[in-house]
């Protein structure tokens, strides 16, 4: 058998990019959870992590004590290697173990599509016990699939499994509330995924990924053309990967910790590994469809990242565009979480249905019509949005407003006193109210800082 015909270039770039990209996504997982507490001490005014090094208390590597808190993902991997797997009783083991791999696989393998390095011009070369290999263009890609948008979008909907199974196998009525929001919650965002990128793929007018490159690298980024339907298609990867304000799948004040309450040591961690996995995935998704992918300016034509550039250099520029960008969208998801409050599970449910599917089906229709009159132009598309987003701030006012909880009366409490009854909420303390001139100035005047050897507090 003549393996050269077999082994051909474009299955070695295939294998060596799964190698180096799927490395380089679980050491970027670990050191996202570094950034995400990080970014978090930031915003609350904290230091964050930053004490464990790469000493490993040897005084030799004294010089790598500290060192910004870089070693804490070590330090939680080790961590969680060795504690206790521990499963409670009467749950399904066989569901229970499985459900942590089946939500981290397809994290793990979406990547594939993604065009990290677009076209490189393999030379030809010889390879022991194989032969000649013939170069010439080769996709820098884990998958040159003609259908590659399609393979995301059905490995990206598996993800859900593993929740659920997580949450059921559990035995846990909390875990398996968090699956059902978690499914409940999949199944109505994937329908504006969906439709926002049939909107897009109907204006670039082809599902391969290089061809998307090649579209926005002629046109424009589509984040320009299509604004909308980039809004629709970041909330809808949002609440896929489960991210606040989205994450009612494990709402700590509700449901313990969700469909991972039970889990423990490195079943517990490959629920984390998978979520920050999809946020990678996700983001590069996004990257590729509205923001260029791997070019690094939008309208012009950088000579080092276009399409036409097939250099090896050229490549690896690609690369770190494209990663850098996604990088960015992770940290940028971060900030939300730490500055969005979670939204009620009704109210996540309601703006799906009622606002971001019409609202995306809308987009569609607005983007089949320009196709039609053949307004592709980033001037035609920008303006229609524009006329969109204006209809539906005028047409906002006029809908039906939805139900919304209201506070139960509780006859006795502060809201419904009982007849005849004076409520009163301000404070009655002379301190706590502040107090009349003279009585409660030196009480006051203790209130913004801390109390001194020998200060006195005036007491009615």
């Amino acid at each position: 058998m003549d393996l050269s015909k077999i082994v051909t270039a474009q299955l070695l770039v295939n294998v060596a990019v799964i190698l180096v990209v799927i490395h380089t996504i679980l050491i970027t997982v670990a050191y996202l959870i570094y950034l995400e507490r990080k970014i978090s001490a930031y915003i609350q005014d904290r230091v964050g992590p930053n004490r464990v090094g790469f000493d490993f208390g040897l005084p030799y590597l004294s010089f790598l004590k500290g060192a910004l808190g870089l070693g804490q993902p070590l330090a939680d991997g080790i961590k969680f290697m060795l504690k206790e797997d521990y499963a409670p009783t009467r749950v399904d083991k066989y569901l229970f173990t499985l459900a942590p791999m089946a939500s981290i696989v397809p994290a793990l393998i979406g990547f594939a599509i993604i065009p990290w390095g677009g076209v490189w011009m393999c030379p030809d070369f010889t390879l022991p016990l194989i032969g000649e290999i013939q170069g010439g263009p080769v996709y820098v890609t884990g998958l040159a699939a003609n259908v590659g948008i399609i393979y995301l979008l059905a490995v990206a909907s598996l993800g859900v499994y593993g929740i659920t199974l997580g949450g059921w196998a559990s035995n846990n009525k909390y875990s398996f509330l968090g699956g059902l929001r978690c499914t409940a919650q999949m199944i109505s965002y994937e329908i504006p995924l969906g439709v926002s990128l049939l909107a897009a793929l109907l204006l670039m007018g082809t599902v391969m990924p290089e061809g998307i490159m090649r579209y926005q690298a002629e046109n424009g980024w589509l984040i320009f053309s299509q604004p909308i339907a980039a809004f629709v298609f970041f909330i809808a990867i949002l609440a896929e990967a489960n991210r606040a304000p989205f994450d009612n799948a494990e709402a700590e004040q509700e449901l313990v910790g969700g469909y991972h309450t039970e889990y423990s040591a490195m079943r517990f961690a490959m629920f984390f590994l998978a979520e920050y996995a999809h946020m990678i995935t996700s983001s590069a998704f996004f990257a590729l469809i509205f923001l260029g992918g791997y070019q690094m300016v939008p309208f012009l034509g950088d000579p080092l990242t276009s399409p036409e550039a097939t250099s090896i250099f050229a490549v690896l520029a690609k690369f770190g565009v494209l990663f850098g960008k996604v990088v960015l969208l992770v940290c940028f998801m971060m900030v939300i979480r730490w500055t969005l409050p979670r939204l009620r599970y009704d109210q996540v449910m309601m703006m799906a249905w009622q606002a971001i599917i019409p609202l995306s089906m809308v987009v569609l229709v607005m983007t089949a019509v320009m196709v039609y009159l053949d307004l592709r132009g980033v001037g035609p598309m920008l303006a229609a949005n524009a006329v969109l987003g204006v209809v539906c701030l005028l047409v906002l006012p006029l809908l039906k407003p939805t139900k919304t909880n209201k506070r139960i009366a509780i006859y006795g409490s502060r809201f419904s006193p009982t007849e005849g009854e004076r409520v009163m909420t301000r404070p009655t303390n002379v301190v706590a109210a502040g107090g009349p001139a003279g009585a409660g100035d030196g009480a006051v005047g203790l209130i913004g800082r801390v109390a001194a050897p020998g200060d006195a507090i005036a007491v009615p």
